[in-house]
């Protein structure tokens, strides 16, 4: 019994110190693009294949008019620059949370791995809510899809610098950690993405007729509000260091108040 308890101690240290063994940071962020890039790409196939009228069709059913025929994939386009933004920010987000690592490991490789598995999967988010573009329980249930894709793309992201920071003097820049300067900004640039397509998802289950509209909305507002987090947090650090700054000079004042009291003074 003692001897197979030390053997699954020893293995439980081997499996442990594997995930923790450093990894190229550069093969991690260049691979990683490479996903980016690809399904970026795919998207643009996509929308080329499917959604591009047919000549005999612009003259005999839209008279002539490009423009009325192309208004007709309104939502595939509509989809399709979501999709893209959503990818662009996803990538932006992945760029900000790898420059501040100073070394990968191979469970924050890993972790890449299982969010670029998602990010792959974003294509299909994006033939779904354009194929179901008709109010139906189908559209309703392409776009639950699309969103819980975007939940794990976004929160194994987040997974990743969650495990920086258990040993975060080796393996992130000194803004990054806990007190840092850019700390409560990665925080909410990195959890924004989750708890978004998180709350599209149940408001799409309790506001079903609403759900492409909340579902696009959820797309365009993200990019105002990565603005937005950068202001707010501007504001909130300027506001905690000012508060600070204000109290520690009040302390300053009240030594200095001491120290120039005599000491029968001090006393009463």
């Amino acid at each position: 019994g003692q001897r197979g308890e030390e053997e699954e101690h020893h293995s439980l240290e081997t499996f442990t110190f594997y995930l923790s063994e450093p990894l190229s940071k550069e093969r991690v962020e260049a691979f990683s693009d490479g996903v980016y890039a690809i399904v970026a790409t795919l998207l643009i196939l996509d929308i080329c294949e499917d959604n591009v009228p047919d000549p005999g069709e612009v003259e005999e059913k839209f008279h002539g008019s490009l423009l009325e025929a192309l208004s007709e994939y309104g939502p595939n386009y509509l989809a399709y620059f979501g999709s893209f933004v959503t990818i662009g920010l996803l990538w932006f987000v992945h760029h900000s949370l790898f420059l501040y690592v100073t070394k990968a490991t191979r469970l924050m490789g890993l972790l890449n791995i299982l969010s670029l598995a998602f990010i792959g999967g974003l294509p299909l988010a994006y033939q779904l809510t354009s194929e179901f573009a008709e109010k139906s329980h189908n559209e309703i249930e392409a776009i639950q899809v699309s969103c819980v894709i975007t939940f794990f793309a976004s929160i194994f992201q987040f997974a990743i610098w969650t495990t920086a920071l258990l040993n975060e003097e080796e393996t992130l820049h000194a803004f990054a950690r806990y007190g840092g300067k850019e700390h409560a900004f990665m925080f909410a640039k990195l959890a924004l993405y989750p708890c978004v397509s998180l709350g599209a998802f149940f408001l799409t289950c309790l506001l079903s007729e609403f759900s492409t509209a909340i579902f696009h909305l959820m797309q365009i507002v993200i990019p105002f509000a990565f603005l937005a987090l950068r202001i707010f947090v501007r504001i909130s650090l300027t506001a905690i260091k000012s508060v600070m700054s204000l109290s520690g000079r009040k302390v300053v004042l009240l030594e200095e108040e001491e120290a120039c009291l005599s000491p029968n003074e001090t006393l009463s």
